[in-house]
């Protein structure tokens, strides 16, 4: 098989193996990503988290109005 010519240069973190995976992933159903490079990707549940605390912020703010 040749190699792509055009890999995706995106990092992803993979729920089932918490790791990190680059050019070679899983399937998508495990991973969250694409994130710049390989030290966000590391960050990745808690970039989950607190995108999650913000959203639910703004729920709650829409909620009161």
């Amino acid at each position: 098989m040749t190699e792509d010519p055009n890999p995706d240069p995106g990092w992803y973190f993979n729920l089932r193996t918490h790791k990190v995976e680059h050019h070679d992933r899983a399937r998508a159903a495990d991973l969250l990503g694409p994130y710049p490079d390989e030290e966000t990707a590391r960050r990745a549940l808690e970039i989950a988290a607190e995108r999650t605390r913000r959203a639910d912020a703004e729920d709650e703010k829409w909620d009161e109005d």
